[in-house]
């Protein structure tokens, strides 16, 4: 399967194809054994921090609210005292996000994993962004790694935009959606070529990442239109004789002022 995802990548972009080269094998594994509210749990521990720190959070978290170190059930976290959640290490932005995930786990906001892998890419992320502290990000990172979803490219992350930008000779970081339509030709494998955008950076820093014969022109976004002045042209003010406004004859007078002045 690895051999025809390269193969669509590498014949419908020639750079990604070289980074492709110079990387080697497609090496994402998904784990599929972690239910939905495990996985956005260790999300939350992990946003913001190093994994390090991240896991010492987990393993306290486990120890001091799950059963025989079993990871928390949702009611088990609505229950542990927040004293017992700060002591884990969670700050009480996260303790608020994991409370509201484990509350709407309970509710079936956040299905089971049964219910997960019948609901489409789109479906998944409006239904999980909708707990506290949750973003499309995570959602992303969550149906790449989790569910093993083939075809996600996470505009947003820094790792992806930073590669494109290396690869394909850029001078500034990518906008987003201009990243997302020159995206569309390696549909349906984004999550790949996301992956091998992560790897560039490695290539940048060995010196093996090969150089574009020219720097790849993306998609131009349309700005959006200043906004139009809400005064009507009723409020206005009216002009007087001589086509002048009430400002701009004040203003005429303060001249002559400073003219007699002299």
């Amino acid at each position: 399967m690895s051999k025809v995802i390269l193969a669509h990548l590498t014949s419908v972009d020639p750079v990604m194809g070289g980074v492709i080269e110079a990387t080697g094998g497609y090496a994402l594994v998904a784990n599929m054994e972690d239910t939905p509210f495990v996985a956005l749990a260790q999300a939350v521990a992990n946003q913001q921090l190093n994994g390090t720190a991240a896991n010492t959070i987990l393993k306290r978290f486990v120890a001091n609210v799950g059963t025989n170190g079993a990871f928390p059930t949702p009611q088990q976290v609505l229950d542990a005292p927040e004293a017992t959640l700060r002591a884990a290490g969670f700050s009480f932005a996260k303790i608020a996000s994991l409370r509201d995930l484990a509350q709407k786990t309970l509710e079936g906001v956040v299905p089971g994993r049964e219910t997960l892998l019948s609901l489409s890419n789109d479906e998944i992320v409006e239904r999980l962004t909708q707990v506290r502290g949750i973003g499309r990000w995570t959602v992303e990172m969550m149906l790449m790694f989790q569910l093993g979803r083939p075809d996600i490219l996470p505009v947003d992350d820094f790792g992806v935009r930073n590669g494109f930008r290396l690869a394909y000779g850029l001078r500034k970081m990518p906008h987003p959606k201009a990243l997302a339509l020159f995206g569309e030709r390696w549909s349906p494998h984004r999550s790949a070529a996301a992956w091998y955008l992560w790897r560039v950076a490695e290539l940048h820093r060995a010196g093996t990442l090969p150089k574009p014969k020219a720097p790849t022109k993306l998609p131009r976004i349309a700005k959006r239109s200043k906004r139009v002045s809400r005064v009507s042209v009723s409020s206005a003010p009216r002009r007087r004789s001589g086509g002048r406004t009430p400002s701009s004859r004040r203003r005429a007078l303060r001249s002559r002022g400073s003219v007699k002045k002299k």
